[in-house]
């Protein structure tokens, strides 16, 4: 009877606000139906749920890129920025439902309590986790934890017939951002940057460093499949490479005056001779610097039309690590083209399935597929070539998508996971051997073969999950590229990532054909 009596109150008072509403302005409105709702719907509400479905609903017909993300999830979006972790320190990945440890962090907690590459993690803290189907993030919330705290694990080694048990004590943990660096030819430096982190810059200059005191006189800027990350990791890397007073990228919004960013005249690359290389992934702070390089005909850009993110995000947190990632502003390349592609507002999925639609329409094999309207025209600002605006950096030099390379039953074995645990399981089963024949790395790059009966199992693996090829010459051009990235993944998991790209490398046509750049370069 209460009850009926508040709600018979109620009513009145929410119909009269209401009709004032009509007349009020729209933040009034939201704040009538929000009590509305919490107040007299029929079912009990969660009305922390309630407030974030309205902000979701609200990002949602604005542009693709703002956001509300809960503290769980901003957590995990900035870790990867951030430049390290609390954790144990180990590589890992998940092989018939149980954690092998592909190599341990160098001087990190794991190594220094006797945790070696192979081992496999069968309890943490007297929880099973082996052999449980217990979800990836499960095992790493068990895993990471406050720098200094404690985690007992319960682990078996190949040729321990007993378990072994370890009482590690969580730590910082690095998070690289640069995939790799090496001499990839005499006086040729390669550098592949993975993300724009907060410790991207300074990793940036030790491989540059590195390379220089190699001999390096020419650099290739890998930016393929970077996804972007912090502005400031950009234009420090731009200022590197730029002379005084070069523009690196501008922004500028409804609410957000112009802002610029400039080169100080302080690089140590400026006389380097660059390629920079993208391709349809390359997005954000990648497109900053590819579009600094050329429209300043700094470097020869080469690959694949980027991504075409150009919408400048500023986040808004709240009090219980809840962030709202709102879009302000858009990004300028010096010549005045802006980077974002367009976009309809509220209409995500379209947005989402862009580069599926470079697929089809034969964009990524063909550059001749690519219409830009004259009004898009820009001229680059030293040799005034001509250079589109639209969305994304079309490069100076255009690869094809390898289609001979990387074939449909490729792109089948790889999407199961055939590949990766095929590897997985040979390498921890010879990880031993591997060490003892091969002494060094370029020992076994001249000389490693996968053998026939890894290549055989994933076929045979394939065939019960129905993936086969259409005929025989879909197989044989399957087969190279498959046997070159197997070796390469063994690599990684014998050394890093850097020997990954040493081998990967020699057959990616983007980065052979910087090489060969290159090459004419030095001819005069």
């Amino acid at each position: 009877m209460k009850r009926l009596k508040y709600i018979l109150l109620m009513l009145p008072l929410l119909v009269a606000a209401i009709a004032s509403a009509q007349h009020d302005n729209p933040l009034r409105k939201l704040q009538i139906a929000e009590l509305a709702i919490n107040r007299l719907y029929v079912d009990t509400l969660n009305e922390d749920m309630l407030v974030e479905d309205a902000i979701r609903g609200m990002l949602k017909g604005l542009d693709p890129h703002s956001s509300y993300t809960t503290a769980k999830e901003t957590k995990a979006l900035n870790e990867p920025l951030q430049g390290s972790f609390d954790g144990i320190g180990i590589q890992f990945n998940m092989v018939s439902d149980t954690l092998l440890v592909i190599q341990p962090v160098s001087k990190g907690p794991s190594e220094k309590v006797g945790i070696l590459a192979g081992d496999r993690i069968i309890t943490v803290n007297d929880t099973t986790i082996a052999g449980v189907k217990m979800e990836r993030s499960d095992i790493m919330r068990r895993l990471r934890g406050k720098r200094g705290t404690k985690v007992s694990l319960g682990v078996m080694r190949r040729g321990v017939k007993e378990m072994l048990h370890f009482t590690v004590a969580r730590a910082k943990i690095p998070v690289y951002t640069l995939d790799a660096y090496y001499m990839i030819r005499p006086h040729v430096g390669y550098i592949r940057i993975g993300s724009f982190g907060a410790t991207t810059y300074g990793e940036f200059v030790t491989a540059t460093d590195s390379l220089k005191r190699a001999g390096m006189k020419s650099l290739i800027l890998d930016l393929q499949d970077n996804g972007g990350g912090y502005l400031k990791a950009a234009v420090d890397i731009a200022n590197e490479l730029l002379r005084k007073n070069d523009l690196i990228v501008y922004t500028e919004g409804k609410a957000q005056n112009r802002m610029e960013y400039k080169a100080d005249g302080r690089g140590k690359l400026q006389d380097l001779k660059l390629c920079v290389l993208i391709n349809e992934y390359s997005a954000s702070a990648a497109e900053i610097v590819t579009g600094a390089m050329q429209d300043h005909d700094r470097a020869k850009i080469i690959g694949r039309r980027s991504f075409g993110k150009g919408l400048v995000q500023r986040p808004i947190e709240f009090e219980d690590g809840s962030m709202i990632r709102l879009t302000i502003a858009h990004y300028y390349t010096p010549a005045g083209r802006c980077i974002q592609k367009p976009y309809e507002k509220g209409d995500r999925e379209d947005y989402a399935h862009d580069i599926e639609k470079r697929f089809k329409h034969g964009e990524l094999y063909s550059a001749d597929s690519i219409r830009f309207a004259d009004s898009l025209k820009c001229q680059t600002l030293r040799r005034h070539r001509t250079v589109y605006g639209g969305g994304g950096i079309m490069p100076d030099d255009f690869v094809p998508l390898d289609t001979t390379q990387f074939t449909a039953l490729h792109r089948a074995l790889v999407a199961r996971s055939l590949v990766i645990n095929a590897t997985l399981r040979y390498t921890d089963e010879h990880r031993k051997e591997l060490r003892q024949k091969y002494a060094s790395f370029d020992d076994f790059n001249a000389n490693f073969q996968i053998p026939a009966y890894v290549t055989d199992s994933i076929m045979a693996e394939a065939a019960k999950a129905n993936v086969k090829p259409k005929d025989d010459a879909e197989l044989e051009k399957t087969m190279p590229m498959l046997r070159q990235q197997l070796k390469a993944l063994v690599a990684r998991d014998i050394w890093d990532m850097n020997e990954y790209y040493r081998i990967m490398n020699e057959e990616n046509r983007i980065v052979r054909r910087a090489v060969e750049t290159i090459k004419e370069w030095n001819k005069f």
